[in-house]
């Protein structure tokens, strides 16, 4: 029974049991991650009121069980009252035991593809970067050639010649900046691993974007003030803060909107490695707004180097953030649609001898 129980806890996709009356038995850590709930909440509750699925299942389920059959459902869209649909696939089989009980396990597709972009980011990004960083040294040296060329012009041109050569030196400089923000990312530094009270992360970097870009916004807490404190960088936790309230900014243009800091303990939350490891990640940190969300082309690439879905956009800050991220052995997703775009940051707790000190 109790390596019964020990493959249950360990299977790394969401996992229900359900009752001849359809009511849940049991579910999985996995499962009480993705339904953001907890196993107590939903045991006894009607399977279909527990997970929504954007397609009528009732009559095939019942045929499945009656008939003692598997079932299996692609790409159909399935959340819970506590998170965001995601498309999934569903697979449904009865338990060998002939107790009529039925199994449902969620192959939440976009949520595995995003854990393995986290999971690969860091060989990702050195990868891209790795190049970027060679022409960034490569390019700024003519371009600071041809700079200087043009305001040596613009001395003997008359007043009228002078916006040709105001372009030259405005788009060379445009240039050399997004060339030395490619620098940063590449030379973007371990992080210094201590005891960090998020909420003063969150407090620090919501003061910031109001004294500046976010002056037009409204940014409302939503704090568990119980929340423990995360093992991270100070310093680099709050620049993503800053990277994803900008990001929500902008995103929002001239007429504002609001940003809700959200955040909460999750204990059951726990990232599966490549290597077959579980790390977990109870503290949750969410930044929401109600802006038009992602553009679809984009939403499964966001934290991709160079993607943007912003005219002159770097592509650079969700790919720090991500990086960042990855660094300090978290997780970062997104879920958006319009009027609602979430980014959800995992992190691990601080062992407790350093949240004494």
């Amino acid at each position: 029974m109790k390596s019964d129980q020990t493959i249950w806890a360990s299977l790394p996709v969401p996992a229900v049991i359900i009752a001849p009356d359809d009511c849940v038995i049991d579910v999985n850590p996995a499962a009480e991650g993705f339904l953001n709930t907890s196993a107590k909440s939903v045991v006894g509750v009607p399977v279909w009121d527990v997970i929504a699925v954007d397609d009528p299942l009732e009559r095939a389920f019942a045929r499945a069980r009656e008939n003692s059959t598997p079932l299996f459902v692609n790409d159909v869209d399935v959340g819970s009252g506590q998170r965001a649909p995601l498309q999934c696939g569903l697979q449904i089989a009865p338990l060998a035991d002939a107790s009529r009980h039925m199994i449902m396990m969620i192959t939440p597709r976009e949520l595995a593809g995003r854990m393995t972009q986290n999971q690969t980011a860091k060989s990702a990004a050195k990868s891209a970067i790795g190049m970027a960083e060679m022409l960034a040294h490569e390019i700024k040296n003519p371009l600071a050639g041809i700079t200087g060329a043009a305001q040596l012009l613009s001395m003997n041109l008359p007043a009228e010649e002078l916006e040709l050569t105001d372009l030259i030196v405005a788009e060379s400089r445009r240039i050399v900046k997004l060339l030395e923000q490619v620098e940063q990312f590449g030379n973007l530094s371990e992080p210094v691993r201590q005891a960090v009270n998020l909420h003063d992360v969150l407090d620090r970097a919501r003061r910031s974007a109001l004294l500046g870009f976010g002056a037009q916004m409204t940014i409302v807490e939503d704090y568990d003030p119980s929340l423990p404190m995360a093992l991270g960088d100070k310093d680099q936790l709050l620049q993503v803060i800053l990277n994803l309230l900008k990001n929500a900014s902008e995103a929002a243009g001239e007429g504002g909107g609001t940003i809700r800091l959200h955040s909460y303990f999750e204990h059951s939350f726990r990232l599966r490695r490549s290597d077959g490891a579980g790390q977990s990640l109870p503290l949750q940190i969410e930044v929401i707004d109600d802006g038009p969300g992602l553009p679809e082309n984009i939403k499964g690439d966001v934290f991709d180097p160079f993607v943007s879905g912003r005219e002159n956009g770097t592509g650079l800050g969700l790919a720090l953030v991500s990086k960042i991220i990855s660094e300090h052995g978290g997780w970062v997703s997104v879920t958006s649609a319009p009027g609602k775009t979430v980014f959800r940051i995992s992190l691990p707790r601080a062992p407790e001898q350093q949240e004494k000190k």
